[in-house]
């Protein structure tokens, strides 16, 4: 079953925009992009000597989060489908500098296909990646297979904002302001435009747990909205069984 978009024009779009990534995150979001990170974080649980899978890592923004957390006996890995996205990430990692670092390392993997044994990591996790998966499910599903039994999946991705205040006024800014914005930052109009309908098309809330709970794989899934709903956390543990 595909429900996403095609892989190899995803992983085209993001090599090409790759260059401007994180400009144009921090422009397009105004910094907040950092503090949903942070929450996501936070939520997870993840403490020191947890071993750690951040997928559609980017420039390993989230993964660096975890790195702050989990001290040098953890382990935080890396992974991305776009090898020019684990370069930059590789390259932004070996310029900084934390108190306590674990071992941690970037590699090209897809979400579909994980080249990690089972129950190998305490926390998995997904941010404003899972929509470009080609199938979401069978991504969860795999997601939940390199989990430890008890461990956690955290996922960050954009939905639709319900506070009526807000809603007209997000609505105008994603669908003219975003992809004229990101197309100047990237050069690359097209692919903010998708990026922008994708997010508004990709199921949030409800109908995001239960594809969850639908991959088979975990037990109490459960979300919050961030920013009035402009983006969304969810949360959900493997199953012991």
């Amino acid at each position: 079953m595909s429900l996403g978009p095609d892989p190899q024009r995803i992983r085209e779009m993001f090599r090409g925009i790759s260059g401007r990534y994180d400009l144009a995150n921090s422009v397009l979001s105004l910094g907040i992009h950092r503090f949903w990170r942070r929450a996501l974080v936070e939520w997870s649980g993840a403490h020191v000597g947890d071993r750690v899978l951040d997928c559609a890592t980017g420039t390993g923004d989230l993964a660096i989060e975890f790195m702050k957390v989990v001290g040098s006996s953890g382990l935080v890995i890396g992974s991305d489908f776009c090898e020019e996205m684990v370069d930059l990430a590789k390259n932004k990692v070996s310029k900084l500098k934390i108190a306590d670092p674990p071992k941690s390392f970037f590699e090209v993997a897809d979400i579909l296909e994980l080249p990690y044994d089972d129950h190998q990591f305490d926390v998995v996790s997904v941010a404003f990646g899972i929509r470009n998966v080609s199938d979401p499910i069978a991504g969860l599903r795999e997601l939940g297979r390199v989990l430890k039994p008890g461990g956690v999946l955290m996922v960050l991705e954009f939905g639709q904002v319900s506070m009526p205040l807000i809603e007209p006024l997000y609505r105008f800014y994603s669908k003219h302001l975003l992809p004229r914005v990101g197309g100047i930052l990237t050069g690359d109009r097209a692919a903010y435009t998708y990026l922008q309908k994708s997010s508004q098309e990709f199921p949030c809330r409800e109908e995001f747990v239960a594809w969850m709970h639908k991959s088979g794989r975990f037990d109490e899934e459960e979300f919050q909205s961030l920013t009035g709903g402009v983006a969304y956390l969810y949360k959900a543990r493997r199953s012991v069984s």
